[in-house]
């Protein structure tokens, strides 16, 4: 079926991740990886007090992933992270297609290179006005202004 890319937010058991970080932080891996999906970016999101206990936990270990994975085996992924025992909540979104590489590269600490400003298009409230003709009316009252001042 269809390859998406997802975003999946963890709250891992704090005393679990402490006792092992990288066992504990490849888990997500090794679940994506079990269900055919491939990961692009996993890191340690924050580690910080609950609103409310979970488990009997009172402070959880935030975990980011961005992965790539068939649309179809989705549910069995969401169902392997419910029965994870360190897992103690766990939030599943597909990523817009136009965000991904944003996204990923912001995940991995990269810079995010922003689109050039002719792609930026800025609509008007008036549809009578063309956006063409109301740009040439500003450069010419810009104009104007500047040859006032001179």
């Amino acid at each position: 079926m269809a390859q998406n890319v997802y975003e999946c937010f963890l709250i891992y058991d704090s005393n679990s991740y402490a006792r092992d970080p990288n066992g504990v932080g490849g888990k997500i891996a090794k679940i994506v990886d079990t269900h055919g999906g491939e990961v692009l970016v996993s890191r340690l999101w924050n580690e910080q007090r609950l609103a409310y206990p979970i488990k009997g936990n009172r402070k959880g270990t935030y975990w980011l992933t961005y992965f790539s994975a068939d649309s179809n085996t989705l549910a069995d992924f969401r169902r392997a992270c419910r029965l994870e025992d360190d897992i103690l909540r766990s939030l599943t979104l597909r990523v817009d297609p136009r965000l991904v590489e944003a996204l990923v590269a912001h995940a991995k600490g990269e810079p995010i290179a922003l689109a050039p400003a002719e792609d930026v298009v800025v609509g008007t409230a008036d549809d009578e006005v063309a956006p063409e003709a109301e740009g040439a009316e500003l450069v010419d009252e810009a104009g104007e202004a500047e040859e006032k001042l001179r």
